[in-house]
């Protein structure tokens, strides 16, 4: 995520003609990890290496980067929209007395004000809001995962780390962790994949989706849903693309019987090779698809599953 961040922020920081900086907040922090975010386009790496930052809390990473905000004022300030971004960052900007605009998918520097224009899906993702805040600063917003390109690697890009000394002993901290519990292994992760092949209510019944799978296995991919089948139980949520559920970003992506509802498109339109497979030819879908078949998914999936077996053997 960080290296989407990056890409992103380098474009903005360009446009503004200012200084793109990271804030790194933890404890034995890997000296070669914070040298690589000046490669990946950063000007200047902020290293706050504290005991009391080993452990993610939201009270002590608020308080420890409301101080550096306030050192360093920054106009704009980018978090992943992920558990932890999620997590502390609104009360970041509470504490600041500015706002934030969570979940965005797309940024861009007006003209000729300067300001951050924020989009992000609203109304249950019916429509996309661009969001401004010309009052207040810093700027501040949430980005998707994987929907912004990552960064290119610059080994000689020059830039400086800068670290930060921080007594943290008067910190407060309202919760403690007690222990911390290990993934469990068998969660999809979709989010990694690089073959997403998905579902959505064209299939027709819940056991459709073996037909998927099959055609999944073959792509050596997983499994994919639209939140209508989710909440129908034809699949778990940990299968969920869109708004409300994962953020993909796979080399291929086959939607079967989706419509392409926006909700669904926010989470899997960055995707290399988007294939659509729906019986309505006016679907959405097939305006975000790279390559679309008009037809019956549960007779084009299975034809198509046998000729890729065939093909790739």
């Amino acid at each position: 995520m960080v290296y989407e961040l990056l890409g992103e922020g380098r474009k903005l920081a360009d446009k503004l003609s200012q200084s793109l900086v990271v804030a790194v907040l933890g404890h034995n922090i890997e000296e070669r990890a914070v040298e690589e975010l000046i490669s990946y386009g950063a000007d200047e790496v902020l290293v706050v290496d504290e005991p009391l930052l080993a452990e993610f809390h939201d009270d002590t990473y608020t308080q420890a980067l409301e101080r550096l905000v306030r050192e360093y004022r920054p106009s704009i300030i980018l978090a992943g929209a992920t558990a932890i971004g999620r997590s502390f960052f609104p009360k970041v900007a509470a504490r600041l007395g500015t706002g934030l605009t969570a979940d965005c998918i797309q940024l861009e520097i007006s003209s000729p004000d300067g300001l951050l224009l924020q989009t992000r899906p609203a109304y249950g993702g019916n429509v996309m809001a661009t969001v401004i805040c010309p009052e207040r600063r810093p700027q501040m917003a949430t980005v998707l995962e994987k929907v912004m390109g990552k960064a290119d690697p610059d080994m000689t890009r020059p830039g400086k780390v800068s670290r930060k000394k921080m007594d943290l002993s008067q910190l407060s901290r309202r919760t403690n962790l007690l222990q911390v519990i290990g993934e469990i292994t068998d969660i999809v992760n979709i989010s990694d994949a690089e073959v997403v092949v998905a579902g959505g209510r064209g299939l027709g019944k819940a056991e459709n989706f073996n037909l998927l799978a099959e055609l999944a296995a073959v792509l050596g991919g997983v499994l994919g849903a639209t939140r209508p089948v989710v909440d129908l139980g034809w699949i778990s949520s940990e299968h969920l693309v869109g708004q409300t559920g994962k953020t993909v970003s796979p080399k291929l992506y086959i939607a079967c019987g989706i419509s392409g509802a926006i909700q669904h498109l926010v989470g899997m339109q960055t995707s290399g090779v988007i294939v659509a497979i729906n019986s309505d030819p006016q679907a959405p879908i097939f305006n975000a698809a790279n390559y679309g078949i008009v037809g019956d998914v549960v007779g084009v999936v299975p034809a198509l599953t046998e000729k890729l077996k065939e093909v790739l053997g």
